[in-house]
């Protein structure tokens, strides 16, 4: 095999050239950020491909800086301390791993309290860092940019809750519309006397304000926030979901009601146990439920997604060019991780050219996942040949990866199992395959049964592979070859060509010519 490696990646029609090399994208690969919450404070380091980022660090202290602020005005005297004692470390590592500096934002505690400019003062004479106090407008802005990090295309409602306040925003073509900030968040709640008929009573009153400021929200409903975190989590449990996994994880209204009530009739450390839940986030899930309910009633929304980025992935793309904000993020971080793993970086564009013509009448939608299966094929070679399938499907549907449904990275986690085995069966994956349906799953073992026989004709980037040709109708698959490539056709890949017609249900015709 020519290991030569391909210095510039060609174009990919519609998807454009890979932009992680690019001076501007390059300036944001170690980019450091802090948000000092009411609830948590948070420091999360981004590394990788900027479009797509790995998080090389992330470390989070349960502050409750907002904890009875409605009571006292300032911030919780406890939270301070802990939240300062963070701050100094995270200074610390920041200054230790070489970063340019950290970008420090305070959302509504520390705005809202009577100390949080003294608060602001001391960080900056012990740590050196400045912290920008946001207001409510700015958090929904960042919040939802932050889903457009992961999510493009999206359009729709987020709602980003905190410990002292819950903002939402409305998104659609890549901008941010309106957006309201309100003081729903559960610490803010768990003041409130009256119990919890008070509590639901003026929930009621203040979204129905809300509404009013955003009109009509009837489409996708996107959750940020740690407490929506759990809730998907305890929604994962009962529901006996596969795949724990919460980035894009969906919920319907109906399953959102359901999973209060399973909420409500079971046993909370138990619950909390076993969904893995934090005691101190479990603790404010009743208030956290109660804005959920009614915020479903509301909006009506179409559907739910909880979104793991937020504040700080919008700090990111905060920071981007426009020209790497309009790229796919699964197809950049699949782009990145080629060019670091495979053995021979670029070949994957070669590879999707050689098996698309199974794939002519594939949608979009499909075509990007193909794409990203054929860029993502040889990351995985250095695993132990036994375990190599199953390290290849354990990190795609595993991965830090925006831009995938649940359902797709099962898609490309198979067929790449495909492309190191013939067969799936009789491995731990099996539960997760339910997320696709039999037709899905079949074009996952074509495509990987096809990248696992077009690997064997490598030569190099800049030679012809050969051919394929199918005819559904026919039911014939034709694999037309080079004279030159004729010697890679050896005994393994005829087996290899065999088991892609047999899933086909064609058979295997190879010519070759000139």
């Amino acid at each position: 095999m020519d290991q030569t490696v391909e210095t510039e990646i060609p174009d990919w029609g519609p998807f454009g050239k890979p932009l992680f090399d690019d001076p501007e994208a390059r300036a944001l690969s170690r980019v450091g950020v802090v948000d000092v919450g009411s609830n948590s404070v948070r420091m999360v380091i981004f590394d990788g491909a900027a479009r797509s980022p790995a998080y090389f660090y992330n470390e989070k202290v349960m502050c409750e800086l907002g904890a009875g602020l409605s009571d006292t005005g300032h911030l919780n005297p406890l939270g301070r301390k802990r939240a300062l004692a963070a701050l100094r470390r995270f200074a610390r590592l920041s200054d230790d791993l070489g970063l340019p500096g950290l970008h420090v934002v305070a959302t509504a505690a520390v705005r809202e309290a009577k100390d949080g400019p003294e608060f602001c003062d001391e960080v900056k004479a012990e740590t050196g860092l400045t912290v920008s106090v946001i207001n409510g407008d700015e958090e929904a802005r960042l919040s939802a940019q932050g889903v457009l990090l992961g999510w493009p295309g999206a359009y729709g409602l987020i709602c980003d809750i905190g410990g002292s306040s819950m903002e939402l925003a409305e998104i659609g073509d890549g901008d941010v519309g309106r957006r309201v900030t309100s003081a729903l968040g559960p610490l803010k709640l768990r003041d409130i006397k009256g119990g919890r008929r008070a509590r639901k009573a003026h929930i009621k009153a203040t979204m129905e304000n809300l509404r009013d400021q955003m009109g009509p929200q009837r489409d996708r409903l996107f959750l940020v926030g740690g407490s929506w975190r759990a809730f998907a989590r305890l929604d994962m449990l009962r529901r006996g979901y596969p795949l724990n996994v919460l980035h894009e994880y969906r919920m319907t209204t109906k399953q959102v009601r359901e999973t209060i009530k399973f909420i409500e009739k079971g046993d909370p450390e138990k619950l909390r146990s076993q969904a893995g839940v934090s005691g101190s986030r479990m603790a404010l899930i009743p208030y956290a439920m109660d804005v959920l309910a009614r915020l479903i009633r509301t909006f009506k929304p179409k559907d739910i997604a909880i979104s793991s980025y937020g504040i700080r992935e919008g700090l990111l793309y905060e920071q981007m060019p426009q020209n790497l904000r309009d790229c796919d993020p699964l197809i950049e971080a699949s782009r990145f991780s080629e060019a670091k793993d495979s053995r021979l970086p670029g070949f994957g564009k070669h590879l999707f050219d050689f098996v698309m013509p199974l794939f002519k009448s594939a949608p979009p939608a499909r075509v990007r996942l193909v794409k990203a299966a054929c860029l993502l094929h040889d990351v995985s070679w250095r695993a132990h040949p036994d375990y190599r399938a199953e390290v290849c499907f354990d990190n795609v549907t595993r991965a830090n990866l925006g831009g995938l449904k649940h359902s797709e990275r099962v898609f490309i986690g198979l067929a790449l199992q495909h492309r190191y085995r013939n067969k799936r069966e009789g491995n731990r994956f099996a539960p997760l395959y339910e997320l696709l349906d039999e037709k899905d799953q079949k074009q996952a073992e074509i495509l990987g049964k096809a990248m696992r026989f077009g690997a064997m004709l490598w030569m190099k980037n800049d030679a012809k592979m050969g051919t394929l040709k199918f005819y559904p109708k026919k039911r014939q698959l034709e694999l037309f070859l080079p004279t030159a490539a004729s010697p890679l056709f050896s005994e393994v890949a005829v087996a290899r060509l065999s088991s892609l017609a047999s899933a086909l249900k064609s058979e295997p015709r190879v010519i070759i010519r000139d």
